[in-house]
């Protein structure tokens, strides 16, 4: 009776973690803040600036001074972001964004990976993670 116990308290454990995980993304934004956006390439990680969060709003990246705009963006309860305006160097030059997907677990740092396809068809992948 014990065992069935302990493993009904530790399946409910999991599921209240899992949920509580997962809250971040129910209310469809990211925490506000900047974020500093990174890609490893050629052995160093170089930086492609940084993107502010304001409630649904976004600027940036920028690497110095402020973006001139800002622009919305959508979070799904998956953490799947769609920008709704351009983002920089992501969406320039015949380059687009494949995906972003946010990490908004309990206890780290909040984050999102953008992966941007570049006109010639390869991928490239950054993190921008919260400061």
């Amino acid at each position: 009776m014990a065992f069935r116990a302990s493993c009904i308290f530790t399946a409910m454990l999991l599921l209240a973690t899992t949920t509580v995980a997962r809250a971040g993304f129910s209310d469809g934004k990211l925490p506000d803040g900047s974020y500093h956006c990174e890609v490893y390439l050629l052995g160093m990680f170089l930086s492609l600036g940084d993107i502010t969060i304001k409630g649904n709003v976004y600027s940036g990246p920028v690497s110095f001074g402020i973006a001139p705009q800002s622009y919305n963006y959508q979070m799904d309860a998956d953490g799947v972001i769609t920008w709704l305006g351009p983002l920089g160097g992501y969406t320039s030059g015949g380059n687009s964004i494949a995906l972003t997907q946010a990490t908004l677990e309990s206890g780290t740092t909040p984050s999102f990976d953008i992966i941007m396809k570049q006109p010639d068809g390869a991928f490239t992948a950054s993190t921008c993670t919260k400061r």
